[in-house]
């Protein structure tokens, strides 16, 4: 029984969050040629999952992992609130930056997580930071 809890608590086996996000990052970079630089970057309250490079843009990355066929889609739940901490997360991030790059942007990956342990991730570019 123990041993249970135990996998129930995720200390075990990897939280679905953090399988979503190593889905995720694996996905960027063997089948759009992303180059990963940060991982669950935080400043302060504000995290942004993954920052990368696609190709000169830089790229921030929200991942939200989903049971296969949940009500919600991932997408969907970048909502106005979560999209304002984005924002801040990503200026304090360009703050380390004593020139801020030309370009950067806002992606959103949804990772469907399948009954068989298996996923589909689903890559949304470009999302816009204001609602």
């Amino acid at each position: 029984m123990l041993l249970k809890i135990r996998n129930w608590l995720g200390r075990d086996e990897p939280s679905v969050g953090g399988w979503g996000e190593k889905k995720a990052a694996e996905f960027l970079q063997m089948e759009k040629g992303f180059r990963i630089l940060e991982r669950n970057w935080r400043s302060g309250k504000e995290e942004i999952d993954l920052i990368a490079y696609d190709g000169e843009v830089l790229v921030f990355v929200e991942v939200k992992t989903r049971k296969a066929g949940g009500l919600v889609p991932g997408y969907y739940s970048v909502n106005k609130r979560k999209k304002k901490a984005l924002r801040r997360a990503m200026w304090a991030y360009m703050r380390q930056f004593k020139r801020r790059p030309r370009t950067y942007r806002l992606d959103v990956v949804e990772v469907n997580r399948y009954s068989d342990g298996n996923g589909e991730v689903l890559h949304f570019s470009n999302i816009p930071t204001r609602s």
